[in-house]
């Protein structure tokens, strides 16, 4: 199942948590750069989607109207 866009910004704050915390090791905050970065890429891509539904809608409405 696909997450959401809110649950990849949910874990997107836990990520810059965990990097801002002095307590992270340099290993620990490249991981969580890592991770960081892959929840970047997958939210990109839903949004990618999104706009691809909005864009096929309008041009169904525009159809539509003529």
């Amino acid at each position: 199942m696909e997450k959401t866009i809110e649950q990849i910004f949910a874990e997107l704050d836990q990520v810059m948590e965990r990097l801002e915390s002095s307590e992270t090791s340099l290993e620990d905050s490249f991981a969580c750069y890592e991770a960081g970065m892959k929840l970047v890429k997958q939210c990109g891509e839903r949004i990618d989607k999104v706009e691809k539904q909005m864009i096929v809608l309008q041009g169904e409405e525009d159809h539509g109207d003529a």
